[in-house]
């Protein structure tokens, strides 16, 4: 009996100095094994390994994985430092899916060409370039016709590109139907001039006017009225002058030509203003409206600048080009911008003020636009952003990021590759391992 006490105190003992060297021991090997050091490439973050050196894809030296904290480490943390920013981003529930905030130590800061920039308030004025075409003012065209048949006999403006202007004789024509018109009207005057007093005028009909407005309906001016009732004789040939001053762009009239009231003989450009069809792309609409002022620049005349508004936006896009006509109305006094000549253009923009942060700062992963939040303390938190305009170098933040916080505009694909990767490491996928 006291053999087998002996034997059952023995067997006690030695079972409670196990256990205790298995806490020690085992608990030790557990965290050693924990907080082993492992490596990944920051271009392809699913490579893991146990030993430092180079990438097998790229070649790229590896860097090491700093070790997830635990939960209890996470609370022990937040606790001692309940009032520390940077912490709580540290530990906090991630704002991004598959993202998880990072600590960089301040020397692989350094190395890794980590930079920051503020997100402040502006203002969105924009002025954007753009390419044009000059083309004529479309209320400047004048087409010359006649108002009745005829034959052209002399022609005074006979090439295209001829300047004239306005009242400056074209070409004349013989009407017969004219000609007989005006007989009728000196027969008229000559018949009222016989008729005698005693007659009440109101009981005549007033032949001369009748004559007279059939004549001025065929575009007879008052001026050839007049001489025709002074001279009292009929002119063969009519004279067509212009209607404006401009160039001569088209003409059919020739000598000898039977003309007829739906034949267009001249066009006549008046380019004193011009036109400028500017191309808007997509991302440049809300920074044009309606008589906005616009600079126009040409590559025959470096260094002369034309100004003018913007007069209509076409209302459809061109699914071609993807963007949107502009007319711009351009005062041409010289005549130097000519029809189809290509210009640059400046369009001044405004959208007010807001959030804005560098272009370079968000990375658009095809999902969602995130940028990196630097929280201190080598923190950096990733964001979601919803994003407004793009104004030169900017973009506007709609929401996401408040005004006054640093955001990464330096080595962000590094910072996102170390999220990513420690989100999965955190959540047991996606990790490969290689090495010893």
């Amino acid at each position: 009996m006291r053999n087998f006490i002996l034997g059952f105190l023995l067997a006690t003992t030695a079972l409670t100095g196990s256990y205790f060297a298995f806490v020690h021991w085992g608990g030790d090997m557990a965290q050693e094994i924990a907080e082993k050091v492992r490596y990944h490439c920051p271009m392809h973050p699913t490579y893991i390994s146990d030993k430092p050196g180079n990438c097998p894809i790229c070649g790229m030296k590896l860097v090491p994985i700093e070790p997830v904290p635990s939960p209890d480490q996470h609370v022990e943390h937040q606790t001692a430092k309940s009032t520390s920013s940077p912490d709580q981003a540290l530990s906090g529930k991630a704002h991004v899916p598959g993202y998880v905030p990072v600590r960089i130590p301040a020397e692989r800061i350094q190395s890794m060409g980590i930079t920051v920039a503020e997100a402040t308030r502006t203002s969105l004025d924009q002025s954007f370039r753009t390419y044009g075409r000059v083309t004529y003012d479309e209320t400047k065209l004048h087409h010359v016709h006649t108002r009745f048949e005829g034959y052209i006999e002399d022609l005074y403006v006979n090439y295209t590109g001829q300047f004239v202007r306005k009242g400056q004789p074209l070409f004349s024509v013989y009407s017969p139907e004219l000609f007989a018109t005006q007989n009728e009207y000196l027969l008229a005057l000559r018949a009222r001039e016989q008729q005698t007093i005693g007659i009440n005028p109101g009981s005549r009909i007033d032949l001369v006017r009748a004559a007279r407005e059939r004549l001025a309906l065929w575009g007879i001016g008052e001026k050839e009225l007049n001489e025709l009732e002074r001279t009292r004789k009929p002119t063969r040939a009519l004279v067509i002058t212009s209607p404006a001053t401009g160039f001569v762009t088209a003409k059919t009239a020739v000598y000898g030509l039977e003309v007829k009231p739906a034949d267009n003989l001249y066009d006549i450009i008046d380019l004193s203003t011009v036109w400028v069809l500017a191309d808007i792309y997509e991302v440049n609409l809300p920074f044009i409206r309606p008589n906005q002022s616009a600079t126009v620049t040409t590559d025959f005349k470096p260094g002369r600048t034309w100004r003018g508004r913007v007069a209509f936006i076409d209302p459809t896009l061109d699914p071609a080009t993807r963007t949107v006509k502009a007319r711009l109305e351009i005062a041409n006094p010289d005549g130097e911008l000519k029809p189809e000549m290509y210009t640059h253009v400046v369009i001044g923009g405004s959208r007010g003020t807001g959030i804005a942060v560098p272009d370079s700062a968000v990375i658009a992963t095809g999902e969602r636009n995130i940028v990196f939040v630097a929280k201190g303390d080598g923190v950096f938190e990733p964001r979601e952003v919803v994003l407004g305009v793009q104004v030169r170098n900017l973009y506007e933040i709609k929401s996401g990021v408040s005004e006054g916080e640093q955001v990464v505009t330096g080595a962000n694909f590094l910072l996102d590759s170390e999220s990513k990767l420690k989100a999965a490491v955190s959540a047991g996928t996606g990790e490969h391992r290689h090495g010893s």
